[in-house]
């Protein structure tokens, strides 16, 4: 039978840096906090006995709060796990330590593995291993996880673990000692039919844990007991309950840091990061600089970069578009499954293929940001901000991961304590423009703006964020009513991105766009070109104007005409959005039977006008983001009724902003 690993550990400590490194795996690591928001299994193959991993979401506490921290939780208390590795980041050792002391009172088997110890020890500060794990009773390992150093150490210790696990020290002591010594007496057989840890259950009852005592089912009797306790506690300990816990917990890390960690000075990495911050996180600077820092990554991405790259690949997709269609003439194949192949297929899918280089390379200096540390900082220059309408700064993490995509977005709300700002944030998260429709922006924009792209690149993802704010200024003040919660984040050190995990995350955005070039993309495209091939007798057309897809999109198309984009092939491909965002793309190819960008940009020019080009634009960062999107909505909102409100609002928004651009234009111009 499988043994099951928990590795668990504060935020951004290096948690999934470790999972990949003893998996073999290639989960997505970032230099900011709220990465892992959800749990993630691998097999640690390099052990006699396979032994699954599990990487559980960052936390700080085991008194759960946000989402996460109630994952976290509940798989530790509830599926106990034969080893638990806890990983701690040893350059801010004081601060992990905390987390530590409460996966001690869970008595199970356990592990520490002090991360990022080459910036201990190139910094001239030390940390006594031996007497560490002697203080604290557990099995204790240097490691350096990003370096790939200390790891076959850490299979070493599992293994030797698993087999004779070290008994745990009681860190209690003086009163609270006393105090859970005597409630344990108390609940022990209500513990034990449930099948839970005695410890940690007395330690949650003292910090008022509402959610174990009613698990627990205390009855008047029983908490009248316990109130009389702690009672006693607080008056020999002059503090109440959960201070007692709390300075317990401390003065056992301060003792043990004070033998084994000896701090010379703060580390390098954090030296240079406060001089940094001094400039990236100033009081007026930041904001304006991440925005030039932003117009630039959209300069080197559609300009300098993604052009020339975007070239190659569109040829080479030419190239072997017209060795397919000699193939198929070669061997006579019926003319219509030619054209479903070559007007069709090819054209949808190879369309937006084309734009892969733009999609990785703009990956790449966004993933070198997030890296770096730098995202973490955005979301402290925009708590002010934020604050204003009504949300914090922790909310932006779910809004910068929306830039990549809008599913793991909505999921990351999960790190936020306050279910208002939650359900808030879900809202609004979808208006951050997501990875999917930048081949719809490098379409628009090299048909009609090919000398201003970085400008209108920069103004179209500021249009999303400027209706994030406005959309959450009318909702706090109707139907979320009420303040934001305090923000406090951790802002980790800036660090020189890795080439590895700098690539690793812009292979993945390129996986996901292949996958669904070569699923959704492929099979709207076969759906779109036999929509636009037949009429009702299913007889093929000469005029795609007689298919039935002209005859569909006729009837939708006067609901777009106030917002500048009356043709019926502009509002087929708003609708085919909805499956994924790239559809918009190879609709428009497959209509206009366009098969290289030079084409399809001759065949935009005659369904829209600059202006009309820009309000459709503005409306597909707008509206509703695809099904998989709505899927997590309505996960995480619990129910089809809320989700549904959520992207009637979302699709509203983007109507009216783009009737509003379209008709003043129309006026000023």
């Amino acid at each position: 039978m499988n043994k099951t690993i928990a590795l668990i550990g504060n935020q951004n400590c290096g948690k999934t840096t470790l999972f990949n490194a003893l998996t073999g795996s290639n989960q997505h690591v970032g230099n900011f906090p709220g990465v892992t928001v959800e749990l993630k299994k691998g097999i640690i193959k390099k052990l006699k006995d396979n032994c699954v991993l599990v990487d559980l979401p960052g936390i700080y506490s085991l008194s759960p709060y946000t989402s996460e921290e109630i994952v976290s939780t509940e798989y530790l208390i509830t599926e106990k796990p034969d080893l638990i590795i806890n990983i701690l980041d040893a350059t801010n050792i004081e601060r992990n330590l905390y987390l530590t002391t409460q996966l001690i009172e869970l008595n199970i088997p356990m592990i520490l593995v002090l991360n990022m110890m080459d910036e201990v020890i190139s910094s001239g500060n030390c940390i006594d291993i031996d007497g560490f794990s002697e203080r604290i009773g557990l099995p204790v390992i240097p490691v350096s996880a990003s370096k790939n150093e200390g790891i076959d150490d850490v299979l070493c210790c599992i293994r030797d673990t698993l087999e004779t696990p070290l008994r745990h020290l009681d860190l209690c002591h003086g009163p609270v000692h006393k105090a859970v010594h005597s409630i344990s007496h108390l609940i022990e057989e209500r513990v034990h039919q449930l099948d839970l840890p005695l410890r940690y259950c007395v330690t949650q009852i003292i910090g008022k844990n509402e959610t174990m005592i009613r698990r627990l089912q205390l009855n008047e009797s029983d908490m009248h007991i316990i109130a009389l306790i702690i009672d006693s506690m607080e008056t020999e300990t002059q503090t109440d309950r959960e201070a007692a816990l709390v300075d317990m917990r401390y003065l056992f890390i301060e003792d043990l840091c004070e033998h084994c960690v000896f701090k010379e000075q703060e580390t390098n990495e954090q030296i240079r990061s406060e001089k940094i911050d001094a400039i990236l996180t100033h009081k007026y600077l930041g904001i304006p600089l991440f925005i030039a820092i932003m117009l630039l990554i959209f300069f080197l991405t559609f300009t300098v970069f993604g052009e020339p790259l975007q070239g190659l690949m569109e040829e080479g997709i030419g190239l072997l578009t017209g060795q397919i269609a000699n193939l198929l003439n070669q061997f006579h194949v019926a003319s219509w499954l030619t054209t479903l192949i070559t007007e069709g297929i090819l054209v949808g899918v190879g369309n937006v293929l084309s734009f892969l280089p733009v999609i990785v390379i703009l990956f790449i200096f966004l993933s070198m940001l997030e890296d770096s540390g730098y995202m973490a900082r955005v979301a402290f220059v925009m708590d002010k901000l934020l604050r204003k309408i009504g949300l914090s700064g922790r909310s932006f993490v779910p809004m910068l991961i929306g830039f990549g995509c809008s599913v793991p977005a909505i999921m990351a709300t999960r790190t936020l304590s306050s279910e208002r700002d939650r359900k808030m944030t879900i809202v609004l998260t979808p208006f951050m423009s997501c990875s999917a429709k930048l081949p719809i922006y490098a379409m628009i924009i090299a048909a009609f703006f090919p000398t201003k792209s970085a400008v209108v690149m920069i103004t179209i993802y500021c249009i999303g964020i400027f209706v994030a704010i406005i959309s959450a200024i009318l909702l706090k003040n109707t139907i979320f009513v009420g303040e934001s919660v305090p923000f406090v984040l951790e802002l980790p050190a800036y660090r020189i991105p890795t080439i590895r995990n700098v690539m690793m995350n812009a292979w993945d955005k390129a996986k996901d766009f292949i996958k669904k070039a070569f699923t959704v993309i492929f099979l709207a495209s076969i759906i779109i070109w036999f929509l636009q091939s037949f009429n009702f007798q299913f007889e093929m057309v000469v005029d795609s104007q007689d298919s039935i897809l002209a005859y569909l999109g006729t009837l939708v198309s006067p609901i777009f005409a106030p917002l500048g984009f009356s043709d019926w092939r502009a509002s087929t491909a708003i609708i085919t959005g909805i499956t994924a965002k790239e559809s918009v793309v190879s609709t428009l190819s497959v209509l206009t039977s366009s098969s290289t960008t030079e084409m399809l940009n001759s065949s935009l020019i005659g369904i829209f006008t600059p202006l009309s080009a820009f309000s459709f634009l503005v409306f597909t960062v707008l509206y509703m983001p695809c099904i998989a999107a709505f899927a997590a909505t309505k996960r995480e909102l619990g129910g089809y009724i809320p989700a549904l409100l959520t992207v009637g609002f979302q699709t509203g928004m983007a109507y009216i902003v783009a009737f509003i651009i379209y008709q003043l234009g129309s006026l000023l111009l």
